[in-house]
């Protein structure tokens, strides 16, 4: 189904005697994915995705239209995360399984808020352990900040002496589809049946 546009604003003009007035009736957007929404975003979803250049396991760059080719599910993480992004990222894998075996298909994609651990090597060989569609991004500094910023995601370096460290993050997942760009977000509470029975709505109705 094409995307649905916002009707125009109608405006209708009245005359009366001894004057004229006007009515203005504004019509706003219609949200084709009504229903399958679960949270909202300050702002408008527009407020969230957009362009990144990041760098895949083989060392090359890509970007956003290189990696979003169809509904993509996108985590922010990091490969020494002790316990949530294991768990969080094999939750986004087992809904994307989930997915496929009801004919749907889509990409889950980790992306490293690490970079000065999380080499192309070590990502690939991270998200290989977690599933063969699993695609993996990390890049510079400034590259990966500039990924996190347009998602608008949080992350900080504990400061640390070795190479021990943790990093504090949001561990939201980002639905993300090829013509219609961000879609929704998903928090980490959700299961991966009602994750992937919300994904296969938006996918219905785009």
């Amino acid at each position: 189904m094409s995307r649905l546009y916002a009707l125009l604003a109608l405006a209708v003009v009245i005359a009366a005697v001894g004057g004229t007035w006007a009515a203005v009736i504004i019509h706003r957007p219609v949200d084709q994915f009504t229903g399958c929404r679960t949270g909202a975003v300050a702002g408008g979803h527009t407020q969230i995705g957009g362009s990144f250049e990041l760098m895949n396991p083989d060392g090359e760059i890509v970007t956003e239209r290189d990696v979003i080719r169809e509904p993509t599910l996108i985590y922010f993480g990091y490969t020494f995360c002790p316990d949530v992004c294991p768990l969080d990222t094999t939750r986004n894998a087992e809904a994307i399984d989930i997915l496929a075996q009801s004919g749907y298909s889509a990409t889950p994609v980790f992306i490293s808020i690490d970079p000065e651990r999380d080499t192309p090597d070590v990502v690939g060989e991270y998200v290989a352990h977690i599933h063969d569609k699993l695609v993996g991004l990390t890049g510079t500094l400034e590259q990966v900040k500039g990924a996190s910023e347009a998602f608008r995601t949080y992350y900080r370096k504990h400061q640390s002496d070795d190479d021990f460290y943790l990093v504090d993050h949001s561990t939201f997942s980002y639905l993300v589809l090829p013509e219609h760009g961000f879609v929704e977000y998903f928090r980490r509470g959700i299961g991966a049946s009602e994750l992937a029975e919300t994904i296969a709505c938006f996918i219905d109705k785009a």
